[in-house]
């Protein structure tokens, strides 16, 4: 088994509505409470960072299973939208929706089109953060696959 650890220093030099800050690797950011919660919306946030790390998470699993499988793109685009509930008081992370974008080369098949669109969606629960949030954070997928004309 291998384990790899990450390391991260966080400062938080005030309240509620101060701005504090964090380090791990090669993020180095201002972090505060986002000004849809009434905070000073400085810097990100765990929600945009929640949705960052699903969203990479998962862009990076289907590349490298497009890899692996030997399908061939001109472009791999996602936009990706975190929808976050205040009930109460109480703020649950309650959904995620990704809508990768792949366009294939140029000439591929059908079968290809296919092959893409299951790897789009093995990606999702193939991927370490979607199986991290997995029971806690719903995650929908709206993939698009299209053919390059050319």
């Amino acid at each position: 088994m291998t384990e790899h650890v990450f390391h991260l220093k966080a400062n938080w030099p005030g309240l509620r509505n101060d701005v504090g800050d964090i380090k791990v690797g090669n993020l180095q950011t201002q972090v505060s409470i986002p000004l849809e919660m009434d905070g000073p919306g400085v810097g990100t946030n765990p929600d945009e960072m929640l949705l960052g790390a699903a969203a990479t998470c998962y862009i990076i699993t289907l590349a490298a299973m497009m890899e692996r499988s030997g399908l061939e793109k001109e472009t791999l685009t996602m936009e990706s939208e975190g929808i976050v509930e205040v009930t109460k008081g109480v703020i649950t992370y309650k959904k995620i929706i990704h809508r990768p974008r792949v366009v294939l080369r140029s000439g591929a098949s059908d079968k290809d089109r296919e092959l893409a669109l299951r790897l789009a969606k093995k990606a999702e629960t193939s991927c370490m953060i979607s199986r991290a949030v997995k029971g806690n954070v719903e995650i929908d997928l709206e993939a698009t696959v299209e053919v390059a004309v050319g």
